[in-house]
């Protein structure tokens, strides 16, 4: 029992860590964009936001593979 607790906090507490990773690069660089756009009239907030959800794709995608990587080698065992 004290396994399968240990593994749903760990799963759990991936996924928040996954949704942080992805929303934090996003966020910010919203909120960058829109401080520029609205500080020298430009439209910097739509190139800002594809980098940002760029950006935070490849945050949780390094951080999903590094989470997997010691599954795959204690299955193996």
């Amino acid at each position: 029992m004290k396994e399968k607790h240990r593994e749903l906090v760990r799963c759990l507490s991936l996924v928040s860590q996954l949704g942080i990773t992805m929303l934090t690069p996003v966020i910010l660089c919203v909120m960058l964009g829109v401080w520029l756009d609205n500080r020298f009239s430009t439209y910097f907030t739509l190139p800002l936001l594809i980098l940002g959800i760029l950006a935070g794709a490849r945050s949780a995608y390094l951080l999903a593979k590094k989470a997997v990587r010691p599954d795959e080698e204690r299955d193996d065992d």
